[in-house]
């Protein structure tokens, strides 16, 4: 009694339990109008949508080299406030950079993915890459100031906005092309939505300090040369199945996947980013203070496995029912893959806290190198299931099951790594 007495006095679960308020606030609206949307616009049109959204899948986390998430780390504010400028400027020279990349080469880029006649919308990614940059500061911010509350208030604003466009839009407009415009605004609205209702958040885009931009750059280098890496190779992985489903398959196959993985992401941005968003600043902190890091990572993994493991199960068991009778007859396939993709989906939910602590345990060249070895596999299993199996359902199956047991993978080593790094502490 006296243990979930203090758990519920916990800040650790206050705070998580903050977070997960809004967000079930925003899936909600999103559950609620998601078999709407499907109605409305068709497997294609989620297909091509879908493959757009990929491309943005691989580059927006590049969008300032994943100096933003460094910001949760200095001790002083002034600190993490230059990181913040220094984002800021890296994001603006993406930005450009990706325009003049797409004013020469638009029309290839449009065939490459299957977009053509959509060319003048690639001018929407420098565009979603600046909007991107500004949120990932600004998100970081209120993680490292624990304001909590704005960030939950602000998911639930922007899941009724830009859901409830998407069916507006569709009664008037079903086309991929409105797909595509709203999914790329996305960041843009939740930025401004952000910088609206946070606390003296303005002043962090006005203010010069006392710090060399460049030698903080070079402090945290390892973000982008190790962990901008990383994450450009596992938005690719997880982009991965659209783009060669699209190419393999056709477009529908893709609005399959993309329906699918999105309502998989639902428990993952319930429970798993708010308890990764909320255990960052969290173990940073007890490294900071010499404290067991193994524990902490292995208390939060098995809280979230008691908590997916049945919304995860129940599509396993009972997807291509589900995902008919919500979405329409036309979305029978998805449910199959969905099946398999949950497999997935529920390693990568609970390892959230072996991801956030691996740039705390210095291990962000490891996380470089198992993404590299993570993406070689799932590609290897989506090209046996073309080639070999011929059949999609099979494809995505070895592209689910594999992507389970190296999220596994990931758990364990994390582990391994954090006990190791705890040694010399308990040894004296």
């Amino acid at each position: 009694m006296n243990k979930i007495k203090s758990l519920t006095k916990s800040r650790f679960i206050k705070n998580v339990m903050i977070m997960v308020t809004g967000t079930a606030a925003a899936q909600a609206v999103s559950m609620v109008l998601s078999p709407i949307i499907t109605r409305l616009y068709g497997p294609e049109a989620y297909g091509i949508m879908g493959t757009f959204m990929a491309l943005l899948t691989v580059i927006l986390p590049l969008a300032a080299l994943t100096y933003p998430i460094a910001i949760v780390l200095p001790k002083k504010d002034a600190e993490a406030k230059e990181l913040i400028r220094l984002s800021i400027y890296v994001s603006v020279i993406i930005a450009v950079f990706a325009a003049i990349m797409i004013s020469l080469f638009d029309n290839f880029i449009a065939k490459l993915f299957g977009l053509n006649g959509l060319e003048v919308l690639l001018f929407l990614i420098p565009i979603s890459i600046l909007f991107s940059g500004l949120l990932q500061v600004t998100e970081q911010w209120l993680i490292r100031t624990k304001q909590f509350k704005i960030t939950a208030k602000v998911t639930f604003l922007h899941a009724l906005i830009s859901q409830g466009g998407l069916v507006g839009l569709g009664f008037l407009y079903p086309y991929a092309s409105i797909l595509i415009i709203t999914q790329s605004l996305r960041e843009g609205i939740k930025f401004i939505l952000m910088l609206l209702s946070a606390k003296n958040i303005r002043g962090l885009f006005k203010k010069k300090g006392k710090y060399n931009l460049k030698q903080l750059a070079k402090k945290y280098y390892d973000f982008p040369v190790f962990r901008a890496p990383e994450v450009f190779l596992n938005g690719l992985s997880q982009s991965l199945p659209i783009l060669m489903l699209t190419s393999l398959f056709g477009p529908a196959s893709a609005g399959f996947y993309t329906i699918c993985k999105t309502v998989l992401n639902l428990p993952t941005q319930l429970i798993g980013k708010s308890v990764g968003d909320v255990f960052y600043p969290k173990i940073a902190e007890a490294a900071n203070n010499k404290e067991d890091l193994g524990s902490l990572i292995l208390r939060a993994t098995m809280l979230l496995a008691i908590i997916g493991v049945v919304p995860f199960a129940i599509i396993i068991i009972a997807g291509p029912w589900l995902f008919s009778f919500v979405f329409g007859p036309e979305w029978l396939t998805a449910g199959e893959y969905a099946r398999w993709i949950a497999i997935w989906s529920f390693f990568g939910f609970i390892n959230r806290p072996s991801v956030r602590a691996l740039p705390v345990l210095s291990a962000q060249a490891f996380q470089l190198k198992y993404t590299i070895f993570m993406l070689l596999v799932r590609s290897i299993m989506l090209f046996i299931g073309y080639f070999v199996f011929l059949d999609d359902v099979v494809a995505v199956a070895l592209f689910g099951v594999s992507g389970g047991l190296l999220n596994v993978g990931l758990i364990l080593i994390t582990l391994r790594i954090s006990k190791k790094r705890n040694e010399p502490v308990n040894s004296k």
